[in-house]
């Protein structure tokens, strides 16, 4: 959706056309505003507010982002060198957003997209006997916090309160075991399939291939497992039995995600809303001084995983 003229106030714009927005976000899955006067960071959380209502926190992180101002963050702190892997925000929680926000705040030099896929259509492509086995089973994630390894247990819980991430997990189906006396490690069991709870299409709504090890690049991949034994690795994934994903599996599953991914080059000012059980998302390798930013909304508690 763009403006048709001269930049346009976008909050003028989102409040008429809300209805509009969602209509196009649970058919396509993703909707981008082009060509708006966003007015910055503010006018960027009018968006959020009047699309999605108030912005969340970050809760139980597992990348490192930086706060620009209230609940609006940097997209990721990892270098531009990387990849990021297709994945749905926070679906590796008991409470995940609906929605998701981004804006360009500042164009990469090159590449730097946040492609987008179709999590209908990955479900769909994805070979029935692995889709069903995983529908059953569902997944785990085991997550090893070790100093020097990923974001610290601190960070990813926003407190250095051993009590409070007890509490935390206890309240949200997450298995705490603490290591030493810095290491922690968490389980959790979550459901691979549901159903959106407004379109009730069946989704592919999980991080199983986004954890798993082998989703790495294959050196860090190799070095890692050199280094840590299986169950001490930062982070890895499971069926939710938790007996081990074939490498073969996870690799079948990636390619679902790559034949149904999309992209666009970022412009200025550009805010790309996501409805967070439709479209994966991800990042591109950039060079430049890429900044986007992103918000959160509309918090989800599950009541729609399916099971075979």
């Amino acid at each position: 959706m763009s403006a048709e003229a001269a930049p346009a106030p976008v909050t003028s714009f989102v409040s008429g056309a809300r209805r509009e927005i969602r209509q196009r976000l649970h058919k396509h899955g993703a909707v981008l505003l082009r060509g708006f006067d966003i007015g910055g960071v503010d006018g960027f959380e009018g968006v959020v507010r009047t699309v999605a209502g108030a912005p969340l926190a970050y809760a139980e992180r597992s990348s490192p982002r930086s706060t620009i101002k209230g609940q609006v963050y940097t997209s990721t702190d990892y270098p531009p060198s990387e990849e990021i892997f297709l994945h749905n925000e926070n679906s590796y929680q008991a409470t995940w957003p609906m929605m998701l926000f981004f804006h360009c705040m500042q164009p990469p030099a090159t590449l730097g997209a946040t492609p987008l896929a179709d999590v209908r259509q990955v479900y769909r492509s994805i070979d029935p006997a692995v889709r069903e086995a995983c529908a059953a089973r569902g997944w785990m994630v085991v997550r090893n916090f070790t100093p020097g390894f990923g974001v610290p247990w601190q960070q990813a819980f926003n407190t250095d309160d051993r009590t409070a991430v007890e509490t935390y997990c206890a309240r949200n189906g997450v298995e705490v075991e603490w290591i030493g006396r810095q290491g922690l490690r968490t389980r959790a069991r979550r459901e691979a399939v549901h159903r959106h709870p407004v379109t009730n299409e069946l989704v592919w709504f999980n991080h199983l291939a986004f954890w798993h090890v082998t989703t790495l690049a294959a050196e860090v991949c190799a070095g890692l497992r050199q280094m840590f034994d299986e169950s001490n690795l930062p982070t890895n994934t499971y069926y939710g039995d938790g007996q081990p994903v074939p490498d073969d599996v996870v690799a079948h599953l990636r390619d679902c995600y790559r034949m149904a991914q999309r992209r666009f080059d970022w412009q200025l000012d550009d805010v790309l809303i996501v409805d967070n059980m439709l479209a994966a998302h991800g990042r591109e390798p950039f060079t430049g001084a890429r900044r986007i930013a992103v918000a959160m909304a509309e918090p989800w508690s599950g009541g729609s995983a399916v099971t075979a």
